[in-house]
């Protein structure tokens, strides 16, 4: 499929049943550097349409429930996300994406949401 539209792509039925969406159809993405220091760059939300859009593109792709609407990330930035490799996590209710990332992750124009108020 050759559309940018992540809501045009489908999840291959095997997959959309071992995945466990939410009550809102949304699945936790953890994002994490496919680099060498595999940092966290950054959490967010897939539906089933971003993530047959990822799987398919091997674009970091997800919804934003404040925007409530896809988000390519990179699309408006120019920080875009190469993701090598998905994995589901033992349960099926997380995603991990594995991405070679091209500049900020953040919002904020951090490269990692995880560097602000540590805790412990």
């Amino acid at each position: 499929m050759s559309s940018d539209n992540p809501a045009d792509y489908d999840l291959d039925p095997q997959f959309q049943e071992r995945v466990k969406f939410n009550e809102a159809g949304l699945v936790p993405a953890i994002v994490q550097s496919a680099d060498q220091e595999s940092e966290v760059l950054m959490m967010a939300w897939m539906d089933c349409h971003a993530l047959a859009f990822t799987l398919a593109t091997r674009r970091g792709t997800y919804w934003s429930r404040s925007r409530g609407e896809y988000w390519i990330k990179g699309l408006t930035s120019g920080h875009t996300q190469e993701v090598t490799e998905v994995r589901l996590d033992c349960d099926g209710d997380t995603v991990l994406v594995k991405v070679h990332q091209q500049g900020a992750a953040c919002h904020t124009g951090t490269r990692t949401c995880f560097d602000g108020d540590q805790l412990l």
